[in-house]
């Protein structure tokens, strides 16, 4: 493939917004797609390819390259892929093949690029399964897809994909969950017909952990664009309530057209604000508190947040999640239970946390943990925890 200048210059100017002034990659591709309607799909793979794997090998790069500027971590990534650097290109690293083979014997930190800071505390929490889990979480994630059991069974989707040319697997241990082979994505038509939802094998385990039953009253407290409240309303077969709160009314936008599309009239969006808790003190059968996180366990498809994450971010995350967990509480009727859970790998943010409030507020007992690895099931990395 013949490297096009518009091309290798777009994925160079993304990774600048990212690098140098910490934006979202995902967010940047969109914003450059946008601009560029008449891209094809190889184009637009190009750019995405290498913008996506230069923010995920970037020390490794910037070692292989001798230099750690944007024009020499892309030309490292188009000669490690077999293209040919254009002769119009600022930067042309030589003897990359030799230094390949010094890679392997360099730190963890640079042959699976992550921060020094990282580096340190991952160990320090995870000890020898750090290791393994950061080269988990540099392999490329497949697409997982959750069945809506609202509108079809598995078998039945199955077929349906099957129908369309798209070869789906069923995922051992999570009931409705499918994933696609490797490098292959779901055609926004399909995705638009409801029957399923994008979503990692792994955050699927979480709402079945909730324990919850046609009928009841749920919150969750921390919807997002609300993936877990779309599995909840599944779970509950259509029947009870669901209130899913969040501080973005744009999420909560996302999350009604979600809801809408899935055939679901049991979820009813709140704008998180101050009196939140005081008007829904003692009103749930059950609480999900999906907490903000370092989000380590998606690095495979966030790869930019481990550049943006920082010690001191992370210690005001841990603040919150310490907050949320002696307050959000308060929302449950007498005997309810609720669910803390994170998508991060640190056990100072996971466990820590619950046995910390469990140490604060002997009303709380824990009842079951999950912990999900990267390393050992090929999922993104999740932690949760049911408590009484």
């Amino acid at each position: 493939m013949r490297i096009h200048r518009m091309l290798a210059e777009s994925a160079a100017g993304v990774l600048e917004q990212v690098f140098k002034h910490g934006r979202v990659l995902d967010r940047e591709l969109d914003t450059i797609f946008r601009e560029n309607p008449k891209w094809g799909k190889r184009d637009r793979n190009f750019v995405a390819e290498t913008a996506f794997e230069v923010t995920r090998w970037r020390r490794a790069l910037a070692f292989l390259a001798g230099d750690d500027s944007i024009p020499a971590l892309c030309a490292a990534q188009w000669t490690r892929v077999g293209l040919e650097v254009p002769d119009w290109w600022a930067s042309h690293p030589s003897e990359i093949a030799a230094r390949e083979l010094e890679l392997a014997g360099q730190p963890l930190a640079i042959r699976e690029s992550i921060p020094d800071w990282l580096d340190v505390l991952g160990r320090g929490e995870l000890g020898e399964a750090w290791d393994r889990e950061v080269a988990a979480l540099n392999r490329r994630a497949p697409v997982f897809l959750r069945v809506n059991t609202i509108r079809a069974e598995v078998r039945g989707v199955l077929e349906w994909l099957a129908s369309h040319g798209i070869e789906a697997a069923r995922v051992p241990g999570v009931p409705d969950a499918l994933v696609l082979p490797a490098g292959k994505m779901l055609p926004k038509p399909l995705a638009a017909e409801g029957v399923v939802e994008i979503q990692d094998a792994g955050s699927q385990k979480i709402a079945p952990l909730l324990d919850v039953e046609p009928g009841m009253r749920v919150i969750d407290a921390c919807a997002g664009a609300g993936g877990k409240a779309l599995h909840l309303a599944a779970l509950m077969q259509g029947r009870g309530e669901i209130v899913a709160m969040d501080i973005s009314t744009a999420k909560l936008s996302e999350l009604r057209r979600r809801a809408s599309r899935a055939g679901t009239r049991i979820i009813r969006t709140e704008t998180w604000r101050e009196d939140t808790l005081k008007r829904y003190a003692g009103w749930a059968d059950r609480v999900l508190i999906d907490a903000p996180c370092s989000g380590l366990g998606t690095l495979r498809r966030q790869p930019d947040l481990k550049w943006r994450l920082t010690a001191s971010s992370l210690e005001k995350t841990k603040r919150l999640q310490r907050r949320m967990l002696d307050h959000y509480p308060e929302l449950l009727r007498p005997g309810g239970k609720f669910v803390y859970a994170t998508c991060s790998l640190l056990p100072s943010e996971n466990g820590g946390q619950i046995r910390n409030l469990v140490e604060r507020d002997p009303r709380r007992a824990i009842e079951e943990e999950l912990t999900v690895s990267p390393a050992e099931t090929g999922w993104d990395g999740f932690f949760a925890a049911r408590l009484g």
